[in-house]
């Protein structure tokens, strides 16, 4: 499997509109950061994990890599804001695959209903949509994906598990069963908002803590705000097996 970091900053990227701090004014390509979103290739499949306004730039940025379908974590605007720049995607299917919880699906028909009219508008995206439940496996061909229940402040959401990968954002509380559908993966990827305490999102030792508990070989942090320091000093900060992910980071996921 290869992984690619479309972008890991959080709602309001880095840096963030107005703000002078030291990480916002930074000239380091690493303490740049559009919204979280990742592209994944399993062999002869390529999956799209959230699609946030950013991403006509991402993609763009990565040469277009084929996409075959869309997991969507959650119904928040900075994971699934750029859902109508996928219509070339589209128009490539009989309605690009959306793999979701029934929440977001009804999410994104509310947002997005041109979409999903009798007689839509030519040319707009269309969309299949196919409702996943939390903590039970589907398969995408021959690829079998399980949700991960992790809860966002009180908003119940998914991460996944790919194989030996498994993938999670905007988490606040990891239950049991989630860190068990976890273990033995190995690579992790986390959600590691900031060092204070957030009411929806893992601090960055609160990340770090979760690492341990799950136990991958290797573990990269995403979803980042500018509160989390520059790139460089909290690098040096953390255990040698974790890593700060930057855009347009591509890593290799054995099987």
């Amino acid at each position: 499997m290869e992984l690619t970091f479309l972008g890991t900053g959080t709602s309001t990227g880095v840096p963030q509109i107005g703000c002078t701090c030291d990480v916002c004014r930074s000239n380091d390509p690493c303490d740049k950061r559009l919204r979280c979103s990742a592209h994944l290739k399993v062999g002869e499949h390529n999956l799209l994990i959230d699609c946030g306004p950013d991403f006509r730039t991402q993609i763009l940025r990565e040469g277009s890599p084929d996409i075959d379908a869309l997991l969507i974590t959650h119904i928040h605007y900075d994971h699934v804001g750029g859902v109508d720049d996928l219509r070339p995607y589209c128009h490539l299917h009989d309605g690009l695959p959306v793999y979701c919880t029934p929440d977001v699906a009804k999410g994104i028909r509310h947002n997005f209903p041109y979409c999903f009219v009798k007689h839509p508008y030519p040319g707009v995206p269309s969309f299949e949509i196919h409702e996943i439940s939390r903590g039970e496996p589907f398969n995408i061909g021959d690829i079998t994906i399980t949700p991960l229940p992790v809860l966002h402040y009180r908003l119940q959401i998914v991460g996944y598990r790919i194989g030996n990968l498994a993938y999670i954002t905007d988490a606040k509380v990891v239950p049991d069963l989630t860190i068990n559908l976890a273990k033995g993966v190995d690579t992790l990827v986390l959600n590691a908002l900031r060092i204070e305490e957030h009411i929806a999102h893992l601090t960055l030792d609160e990340a770090i803590a979760m690492v341990e508990k799950i136990g991958p070989r290797v573990a990269y942090f995403t979803h980042m705000s500018h509160d989390i320091g520059l790139h460089a000093d909290v690098s040096r900060r953390l255990p040698d097996n974790i890593h700060l992910a930057t855009d347009g980071l591509h890593i290799h996921i054995p099987d």
